[in-house]
């Protein structure tokens, strides 16, 4: 009997100890069906420091809005990780040497950031819900909180845009900071009058957002691509020097905006319709909800007025968030394929519908402009060109017999694919959606071909203000040094389509000194001038002479550049007006002809560099190669309507899809 009451015992045991198992995992299946519950899960050994944060918030019932701002917090937290490691953090050094970068170029400063601290390695990676602790969330929903209600503004905020474009730690993949404070210190003062004004509409979050960017004290950026590595998001101590890409001057307004209560977003396009690369920028709502947005650190414009919403610039356009978009997820979960890496994690909405003033609210893509080979991929994507890449942009379900995608803005070039086994398959040929029409023209090779002579690989309308800064330049000659009694040689009159554009001079004197003379408020932009006498092949020379109060002040645009035989560098002057550039041949001369060189970003054929032409097919196909022996290419042979790039072999990146129409390039 005794060992009977021990079995019993040990059965009664048993069946409590199963009995709580079924109860942790129906509790752990229940728990996983909403996201807090999940996110909770996944925080794994750090969930006890996440669950501080709810237990503090639900102590108190006037912190119940806290409660559910820390809910949202967490339940999206899962979804973020970031970079870390010293090399990492040394190599941001470089956006403070580049506010301080005197006579450098970005460039130079990029290689002296690699010299100094050596090669990077890949840097290490954390996921915010294993790291994240009690005291930094308070921290983040505390501060967040005060500024939303103490600020006037504050009121016309409702909750739902407070957790969404105010109350997020971070922007996207930085190293954790606390950075709220730090900003709200620094910059909340420059408020002080707009808070006391009895004029100014100061409940207004756009009103604040203006009268804080007038009074910046450093209002002075600086914009370039170059940077040593791929760095993502940089954080918000190197974004106050307010330097680098579109990317971290949009952050340094997002944390200045957030810190001090303003809601905002990032609005950005993954692709453009006239450059390779895609583009952030700001937007700022106002108390009635219309959108304002700041490109660069601008001004901050109506988006229905905007540059951006009436010249186009993309066929999509989307907001990130910091929630992310389950709905999205879901939909293109259902169809139980691997999706495209652009909609993983998809943190972001389509806001294209917001900046179209030229668009299609159903683009239909016919079945007789299908390939007839037939793909097993399930959901179909709306690609974007990026040099001879294609880049997905929007998607739908694959339905050959209603294949469709809706609210895409037009004046750009598309073409639709699946994606299997890690890569696109085509199902088009790329088609340009006319903002004039609704009727999408298709790039189709045919047998009919056509001789082209090109003069660039990329759009120039890039650097079309260079161009037109020699509008209205001078070429003068003296036989004086002060050219007191210069007489004009030459005055262009139209925007250079060309590397070298060769004139006749109008004078039939002979000059001791010549020069170029800039148009007034162009900055004597110019790449590159030569002088020649009649039957000459060879350029003259002589001292290199101008504006002297410019002398060696602006190394990397000097005046001397003007002559030193190289197309692609070029002469700025420091001022608006007054700058030129010319030389003293120590001898009378009679100049026959000139020949100069617009400003330029180096993406004109340029003599002596190997080229290669492409034209799509289905593929690329190449066309042929050919070294350049002039500022052009002629190609022969090749097909009508179709889809082009020319590819310098020999030296730079930027290469732009473009058609051969009427005898000239049109950039795509």
């Amino acid at each position: 009997m005794k060992y009977l009451g021990y079995i019993q015992f040990i059965v009664f045991v048993l069946l409590i100890w199963l009995g709580w198992q079924m109860i942790d995992r129906i509790t752990f299946r229940e728990e996983m069906k909403t996201p807090l519950g999940a996110a909770l899960q996944s925080a794994k050994n750090n969930r006890k420091e996440l669950e501080k944060v709810l237990r503090h918030y639900q102590k108190n019932p006037t912190d119940s809005l806290k409660y559910k701002a820390a809910c949202f917090l967490i339940e999206n937290m899962p979804f973020y990780t970031y970079s870390y490691g010293e090399q990492l953090e040394n190599y941001k050094s470089y956006y403070a040497w580049l506010k301080v970068r005197k006579s450098k170029t970005a460039q130079q400063i990029s290689d002296s950031v690699k010299k100094v601290f050596g090669p990077m390695k890949e840097p290490k990676k954390k996921c915010d819900i294993m790291e994240i602790d009690s005291a930094y969330l308070c921290h983040n929903i505390d501060w967040a909180f005060k500024v939303w209600q103490e600020q006037p503004w504050g009121k016309n905020i409702p909750f739902e845009t407070f957790c969404e474009y105010l109350l997020s730690y971070r922007i996207g993949d930085e190293p954790l900071a606390y950075w709220r404070e730090t900003y709200y210190e620094k910059y909340n003062s420059l408020l002080d009058s707009l808070r006391m004004s009895s004029t100014l509409d100061k409940e207004d979050p756009l009103v604040a957002a203006r009268y804080l960017m007038a009074r910046l004290p450093d209002k002075k950026t600086f914009y370039t691509s170059i940077a040593p590595f791929s760095f993502g998001h940089i954080g918000p101590e190197f974004v106050q020097y307010q330097v680098g890409s579109c990317k971290e001057l949009t952050d340094f307004q997002i944390y200045l905006f957030r810190a001090l209560g303003i809601p905002c977003a990032i609005d950005y396009l993954p692709a453009r319709n006239d450059t390779n690369a895609g583009h952030f920028w700001v937007i700022v709502w106002d108390k009635n909800g219309e959108g304002y947005m700041s490109d660069f650190m601008t001004y901050l414009t109506r988006v229905r007025k905007c540059a951006l919403y009436r010249q186009g610039g993309a066929a999509k356009m989307y907001r990130y968030t910091f929630s992310v978009n389950r709905e999205l997820h879901e939909q293109m979960a259902q169809y139980g394929e691997e999706v495209h890496p652009f909609w993983h994690i998809p943190k972001f909405k389509d806001v294209t519908f917001d900046y179209a003033y030229s668009y299609q609210k159903n683009l239909t893509i016919p079945l007789e402009k299908q390939y007839k080979d037939k793909r097993d991929g399930k959901i179909a994507y709306l690609c974007a060109s990026n040099r001879d890449r294609w880049n997905p942009i929007d998607w739908t379900e694959y339905d050959a017999g209603h294949l469709a995608f809706r609210y895409v803005r037009k004046g750009a070039v598309l073409r639709v694919a699946t994606y299997e086994n890690g890569s696109l398959h085509f199902l088009t040929d790329p088609f340009y959606l006319d903002k004039e029409t609704n009727s999408p023209h298709y790039y189709s090779v045919g047998k009919k071909t056509q001789d082209m002579v090109l003069y660039a690989k990329f759009n120039l309308k890039e650097e079309s203000s260079f161009r037109n800064r020699m509008i209205g330049g001078v070429f003068t000659g003296s036989s004086r040094s002060d050219f007191l009694d210069e007489d004009t040689l030459f005055i262009i009159q139209s925007k250079p389509a060309r590397l070298n554009t060769a004139v006749k001079c109008w004078s039939d004197k002979e000059y001791r000194y010549l020069r170029y003379i800039g148009r007034p408020k162009a900055h004597c932009n110019v790449s590159e001038v030569a002088f020649y006498e009649k039957n000459d092949t060879v350029a003259l020379t002589g001292k290199i002479i101008g504006t002297p109060e410019h002398e060696k002040k602006n190394e990397d645009h000097d005046y001397t550049n003007v002559f030193d035989g190289k197309t692609w560098t070029s002469f700025d002057y420091s001022k608006p007006t007054g700058g030129w550039a010319g030389l003293d041949l120590g001898r009378e001369v009679k100049v026959d002809r000139i020949v100069y060189t617009p400003r330029n970003r180096d993406n004109y054929v340029r003599p002596g560099d190997v080229y290669e032409l492409f034209y799509c097919d289905r593929d690329w196909q190449s066309a042929g190669t050919i070294k350049a022996t002039a500022d052009s290419l002629v190609f022969r042979n090749i097909p009508e309507n179709a889809l082009l790039l020319l590819r310098n072999h020999t030296r730079g990146k930027d290469e732009r899809i473009f058609v051969y129409e009427n005898g000239e390039q049109q950039w795509r």
